[in-house]
């Protein structure tokens, strides 16, 4: 990898929950869940991205919605559940980032909303084409991802440096 090459991160929230009696963090995927996290796994795919590290929340319903669209990605990433990501703050899942160890170049964070929006509009200074607009008309809904592009290391990641490159949602 060149010194010159961006990093990239992609922000995926989680697929449609079901709504069983349990608490909030054991909500399992509902069937139209299971089936577009397959879907979205596929479009990850589509993006050509090796992804060296996902950060997963500990919550049932994001564990299910990685372990479905990973099998879609050529390259499995090292995978990291992360009990931070669960109900996380847009600043929280900065500071979860700013961890990360300057030689993976590429993450994938699987978590909920209203922090993975929050954190995609807030990480992006900058955005190609119609994508945050669509991003922001979307509302970033269940199976949603936003992929954006940063130079620099992990620890300097903060509000505005990185560009929104792409977003996806399911009904799109």
């Amino acid at each position: 990898m060149s010194a010159a090459e961006p990093r990239r991160i992609a922000l995926f929230r989680h697929a449609k929950a079901d709504w069983p009696q349990v608490s909030d963090h054991e909500r399992p995927l509902a069937e139209r869940g299971r089936m577009d996290a397959a879907v979205a796994g596929r479009k990850l795919a589509d993006t050509a991205i090796t992804f060296d590290l996902a950060l997963c929340s500990t919550a049932v319903r994001t564990r299910e919605t990685w372990k479905l669209a990973v099998h879609e990605l050529s390259h499995r990433p090292k995978t990291v559940y992360e009990e931070r990501v669960y109900e996380a703050s847009p600043g929280e899942l900065i500071a979860v980032l700013n961890e990360i160890p300057d030689d993976v170049r590429n993450v994938i964070m699987i978590g909920h909303n209203p922090g993975i929006h929050g954190l995609a509009d807030i990480l992006s200074g900058d955005a190609e084409g119609d994508a945050r607009d669509r991003m922001n008309r979307r509302g970033f809904p269940a199976a949603g991802f936003a992929l954006l592009s940063y130079d620099g290391p992990w620890k300097s990641l903060e509000p505005a440096v990185a560009t929104l490159t792409e977003y996806w949602a399911p009904t799109e």
